[in-house]
């Protein structure tokens, strides 16, 4: 099973401080980049893999979807999903993404949201994705970024003239990371861009759209964090097509 550090409850109450936690898909800047690339909601089936809390969920049944089906391997996750949903046409159900099981031409749309760098078998996490994806169907998921996830000590390096840089180390050498975040021992898998890309070719996809993402002056301006973004893509989002 893929690693569960969401159910740590030490873990799981520094999540919930989060601003993503709090105010869901509109406290995420990514989320009008990833929202753009996404079909029009109206009469489709719907699966979000590492659904967390369950905010596209609601979003996507709010824009007219027929079905969403809410996949994530935390039971935390899904008490905190289930408590603050009342769509009747969603569904939550543990799952570990590392060993899918849907029904074969089953949905229009597949989405996920910063969880699959956890996954070790991508490519066969994909390979189950595209049987279960009816044909013209589409795939949106955003990931971090293969340079943020290079660091084996994520972090900014400040030199002698307070200027910072983020390490890039071994971005050749794909595999398990350890990291830092929230806690010690977080574990994610490193891949560089073109074996994620070429992953998805090879698994049938077409490749619709790609973005390296990073904000915009408007974004930095209305929070001024966000200007480390510009220095480093921390998110890459992906569209394709089976």
């Amino acid at each position: 099973m893929s690693q569960n550090i969401y159910d740590d409850p030490a873990f799981f109450q520094r999540y919930s401080l989060m601003a993503r936690s709090i105010n869901g898909l509109d406290a995420a800047p990514e989320w009008p980049a990833l929202k753009a690339m996404l079909p029009p909601m109206q009469g489709l089936t719907v699966v979000d893999l590492g659904c967390g809390y369950g905010w596209f969920c609601r979003w996507a049944s709010e824009q007219g979807a027929q079905s969403v089906l809410g996949l994530d391997v935390s039971k935390k996750m899904l008490e905190q999903a289930r408590s603050t949903t009342s769509n009747r046409n969603i569904r939550y159900r543990r799952a570990d993404l590392e060993h899918l099981d849907l029904p074969a031409d089953s949905f229009d749309l597949a989405y996920s949201s910063l969880a699959l760098h956890y996954i070790k078998d991508l490519p066969g996490l994909f390979a189950n994705l595209h049987a279960a994806l009816k044909p013209g169907s589409h795939f949106v998921f955003s990931i971090e970024h293969p340079i943020f996830m290079a660091p084996r000590t994520p972090g900014w390096i400040t030199d002698a003239e307070g200027r910072k840089s983020w390490p890039v180390d071994s971005y050749q050498l794909e595999g398990e990371r350890v990291t830092h975040w929230l806690a010690d021992g977080v574990i994610k898998q490193h891949r560089t861009l073109g074996t994620l890309l070429n992953t998805l070719i090879a698994t049938g996809f077409s490749i619709r759209h790609v973005n390296e993402w990073g904000p915009t002056d408007a974004e930095v301006t209305a929070q001024p964090a966000l200007a480390e973004e510009w220095e480093r893509p921390m998110m890459l989002l992906i569209s394709v097509q089976r």
